[in-house]
């Protein structure tokens, strides 16, 4: 009887599982407003991209980089306004206000709306500040995990199936202690 009570839940834990669409890491097609690697300031939105080709070719990073190393920085400035005025990028060793600049693109126009540039990274927490020169200043402020992982957001992407197993579990167990499957099963065996 616990038996078939642990193999209904481990088949129903499995089901709950590989159907979860909320499980998926990747960065996928979302709407701008949507995009957790946009920032918006003054009306005007930047798009951020992290490549390490060293690691992977064709993977596209936001804000959580897998391995320290040379890392691509790409500023998408996405708002005309922001082609027409300088636009630099600072990396910060931990955060903005306390960090050392370990990496920066000085101040520039983009008339291709595109701001890049290259820094090694090692493990740990970075700060990324965009500031485009305008009247008054635009920052577009990014935070950089490097070879760390997000717990708050492992978490949240495992709540909601870890809840559906838990209550698909007591469900089952509430079920066979009730004796309703064996009287259940006796019927259909007679």
């Amino acid at each position: 009887m616990l038996r078939q009570s642990i193999q209904t839940t481990l088949i129903a834990s499995i089901f709950v599982a590989a159907f979860y669409a909320g499980a998926a890491m990747g960065h996928g097609k979302v709407s701008l407003e949507e995009d957790n690697c946009v920032r918006q300031a003054g009306g005007n939105m930047v798009h951020l991209s992290t490549y390490q080709p060293q690691y992977d070719q064709n993977e596209q990073y936001c804000t959580n980089l897998p391995a320290a190393g040379d890392t691509y920085l790409v500023v998408d400035l996405l708002d005309q306004n922001l082609r027409n005025m300088p636009v630099g990028i600072k990396v910060f060793r931990g955060s903005a206000e306390e960090g050392e600049a370990v990496a920066q693109i000085n101040a520039n126009y983009h008339p291709d709306g595109v701001v890049s540039g290259v820094g090694k990274l090692d493990k740990g927490l970075y700060s990324v500040v965009v500031t485009a020169e305008g009247i008054p200043p635009l920052n577009y402020h990014y935070q950089l995990r490097v070879e760390m992982i997000d717990y708050g957001k492992v978490a949240r992407t495992w709540a909601g199936p870890g809840l559906v197993m838990l209550l698909l579990s007591w469900l089952m167990y509430r079920f066979v202690q009730s004796g309703r499957l064996r009287s259940l099963l006796g019927t259909r065996s007679q």
